[in-house]
């Protein structure tokens, strides 16, 4: 294999091949100096040579370098050229890269591949990175040998069609959380609004009534109040689109009909959803640890020891507020375990290694179980709370009593759908069963004939 550069992408592409078991020889304009860079078993010439001792030859320099390798063309004629560059920006020429380079070499076979691919996967091995390496070319045969290549070196190559592909190919490694940016938005969305109303009740409300100043409690408390909520109200938007969904189906009675394209998205963004949601969660639980490491908790502590002592108060213990800390601290810790569980079997390498039904369990059964359990948590905090005048300031209703409605809808579906009438009918829609559907019978006449007819399916 011929790999024409000295970069780090070469010297990584050069270490993996030759690992892999290929003989390898680097073109370089400066092999003397370059020699030293890649493993010994590699060997180090000049361009020219390394084009004529190999068939396939990785192209790792830039674009803008293409053109230094033109006096090589007809040396390069007939070769299959695989190019692995990038662009700077998404859509920054015309034409792709590859393209570009077959247009400079008509004589040659390009295959645009391993671009998506980082130096540090091809030394650290396809193990800890991303295995798949997207391949597009018009020459099949061209693929095939690449692809083969990919194999060897352990990676899974995907056949991306002809090399019209490529921009869209090169563009991949330019885009930044494509899949995270709707997640992201809605929990900044969320956790401003929740922000604002807890800044409402915490510290602008005892300022107007009571002329207390409360700014202290921003950094700390008013965000650890804000972050479970957000947490709490994104793991219930992570089955609130299969509520919706399951609602479509039964409502047309068919599983053929798209869904719109709101809920689409929604249920592709769904695992982004969850995971910013245990973020979340993890978050609000080193946030309350730190509560008790506060100035301002020490002298509260020791303001309410003086004025127990004032009023000569031996003993203020109160056993419902006891057990609700308890209970209330004991389920968070809980929920906590299964948001673990559930980010932890979503990455790729954990989720590989489990089947359909155990990864289905996992997400579906356990997260609906955390949902649940989350729920307990919020009430348990809550207690008597919720009937209490003085938590409504400015009229406004505990934080947490907002963040129960999405949730208790969430269950309260799941729990009609696993009614028998209604999950028996959606099983059968789900399996192929139309409403509205119709199937042809046969029937024998009177005069002994038999005549054909339509019913419909629901008969």
């Amino acid at each position: 294999i011929g790999v024409l550069g000295s970069g780090d992408f070469a010297r990584s592409l050069a270490i993996r091949l030759v690992c892999s078991g290929f003989k390898v020889v680097v073109g370089s304009r400066n092999p003397k100096r370059k020699a030293g860079l890649f493993p010994s078993a590699a060997e180090v010439t000049f361009q020219a040579d390394a084009v004529k001792k190999t068939d396939v030859i990785f192209v790792a320099v830039f674009r803008e370098h293409y053109s230094t390798l033109c006096d090589l063309a007809d040396v390069m004629a007939g070769k299959v050229l695989v190019d692995v560059s990038n662009n700077t920006e998404i859509n920054h020429h015309k034409e792709s890269n590859a393209e570009y380079l077959a247009s400079l070499f008509p004589a040659c076979t390009v295959v645009k591949g391993f671009n998506v691919i980082s130096a540090w996967t091809l030394q650290s091995g396809a193990r800890d990175g991303n295995k798949q390496v997207l391949i597009c070319s018009n020459n099949q045969e061209a693929k095939r040998t690449v692809a083969e290549i990919a194999q060897v070196m352990g990676f899974t190559p995907v056949d991306m069609g002809c090399i019209s592909s490529a921009s869209e190919i090169e563009n991949i490694p330019l885009r930044l959380l494509p899949a995270w940016k709707i997640p992201i938005f809605l929990g900044l969305g969320l956790f401003l609004c929740f922000f604002t109303y807890n800044l409402i009740r915490q510290v602008i409300h005892p300022y107007i009534r009571e002329q207390k100043n409360k700014l202290y409690k921003i950094p700390i408390e008013v965000v650890n109040t804000t972050l479970p909520c957000v947490s709490y109200v994104m793991l219930s938007l992570v089955y609130l689109p299969g509520v919706l969904a399951a609602c479509l189906q039964l409502y047309y009675g068919t599983k053929y009909r798209r869904f719109p394209d709101w809920l689409d998205q929604w249920l592709q963004h769904r695992k982004q959803i969850g995971l910013l949601s245990f973020f979340c969660a993890a978050l609000h639980a080193v946030y309350s640890l730190c509560l008790p490491m506060r100035r301002s908790h020490r002298y509260q502590l020791i303001e309410m020891a003086v004025k127990q002592a004032a009023e000569k108060k031996m003993n203020i213990w109160v056993e419902e507020e006891v057990w609700r800390m308890e209970i209330y601290i004991s389920v968070g810790i809980i929920a906590l375990g299964l948001l673990s569980l559930l980010a932890i079997t979503s990455l790729p390498s954990i989720a590989n290694s489990l089947n359909w039904r155990e990864f289905s369990f996992i997400q579906s059964t356990l997260g609906f179980i955390a949902l649940v359990i989350s729920t307990l948590h919020t009430l348990t905090y809550g207690w008597s709370r919720a009937f209490d005048e003085n938590q409504y300031k400015f009229y406004l209703p505990p934080t947490y009593t907002l963040t129960l409605l999405v949730p208790c809808t969430v269950i309260l579906a799941k729990v009609i759908f696993n009614l028998p009438c209604i999950r028996q009918r959606l099983l059968r829609i789900r399996r192929g069963w139309e409403k509205g559907r119709y199937v042809k019978f046969v029937l024998p006449s009177a005069t002994g004939e038999y005549s054909s007819g339509e019913t419909s399916s629901n008969v």
